[in-house]
């Protein structure tokens, strides 16, 4: 009913008579009051006037999920959205609504993480109402050695929409960092449950610096807001970016990973470089100079001999 409330409030012009709306809304005056004063208290300033009736003047930065759910014509992700004020890491919720059978497209939200994590159990600072830290549910048809392909459609989608709703161009270090001006604005995590020839479902998790003031941040990291100079809609960017995911998503399932992968190619900051990538107790050095039809980065050593590599963490060394 708060949806219908705030789009009954958004579509006219000055004030509304609660008789008005309670009769259009089909609930009591009574019942009305109520929800506004739960609006209020989410933190939506709507101004009440007696004999004039009710205004909304402002709407809080918050993911609630009526509000993702306004105006996103996605067909399969956000459909169902799970939104909380905290939590320990999304990604831990998600795994527990993959396994008692979520459908595909989920979204779990939060405001603030207390255990957020990245690649290699990394800490990821998730302060409230700063960032978008969500995880997304997907059950794709495709075999497990596929999976990585959708770390990079994620990261070209995110890119995508940061430049629609922004103008600002990021780019994509191999394997799942989206940087500006060489600084990490995003880092993406890709979970995988699946049996031997099959995938269960894969979690996307992303957390994307949004309005973090620069004192914040460590000396690595920036935020759309840092080069924006003002505050982003994180609600219109996480539309933006669910509208991308799925566009993408759906051409994969239709044409392969080829097109993805182009995309990739266009936006990725790792490849004609020289880098050294760490895994464990070994490290590759040489050029990067392509990657393979499963996301694996292809480094052309000294040698002459071109190494695959599936998994590390990459330095740029010019």
């Amino acid at each position: 009913m708060q949806d219908k409330i705030l789009d009954f409030l958004e579509g006219k012009n000055g004030y509304i008579s609660g008789e008005e709306m309670s009769s259009h809304l089909k609930i009591s005056r009574q019942a009305l009051w109520k929800h506004i004063q739960d609006l209020k208290d989410a933190g939506y300033n709507i101004e009440a006037v007696p004999h004039l009736g009710y205004r909304l003047e402002a709407v809080p930065d918050r993911l609630f999920a009526f509000e993702v759910s306004r105006g996103l014509d996605s067909r399969v992700l956000g459909k169902k959205i799970f939104y909380f004020d905290s939590l320990g890491s999304s990604i831990d919720t998600a795994m527990d609504l993959g396994v008692k059978g979520a459908p595909s497209g989920t979204l779990v939200l939060t405001e603030a993480q207390t255990k957020g994590r990245g690649r290699l159990g990394r800490t990821w600072f998730s302060p409230k109402y700063k960032g978008l830290y969500f995880s997304l549910i997907l059950r794709p048809d495709m075999l497990p050695a596929q999976a990585s392909v959708l770390t990079l459609l994620s990261a070209v989608s995110i890119c995508e929409a940061i430049k629609t709703v922004t103008g600002l161009e990021a780019q994509i270090k191999w394997p799942n960092d989206i940087l500006l001006h060489n600084r990490k604005l995003c880092g993406i995590l890709t979970q995988v449950v699946a049996e031997t020839d099959r995938i269960d479902f894969v979690i996307i998790s992303a957390g994307i610096n949004v309005n973090n003031d620069k004192k914040s941040l460590i000396s690595t990291a920036t935020s759309l807001k840092e080069h924006k100079k003002e505050e982003t809609s994180r609600v219109s960017l996480l539309q933006e970016i669910l509208r991308r995911l799925e566009a993408n998503y759906l051409t994969l399932e239709k044409k392969g990973s080829r097109p993805v992968l182009d995309k990739w190619r266009q936006q990725s900051i790792t490849l004609g470089r020289r880098v050294k990538v760490y895994c464990q107790n070994k490290h590759t050095e040489g050029e990067a100079v392509d990657i393979d039809t499963d996301g694996a980065l292809l480094v052309r050593k000294d040698s002459g001999f071109v190494e695959k590599v599936l998994a590390g963490d990459v330095v740029h060394c010019r």
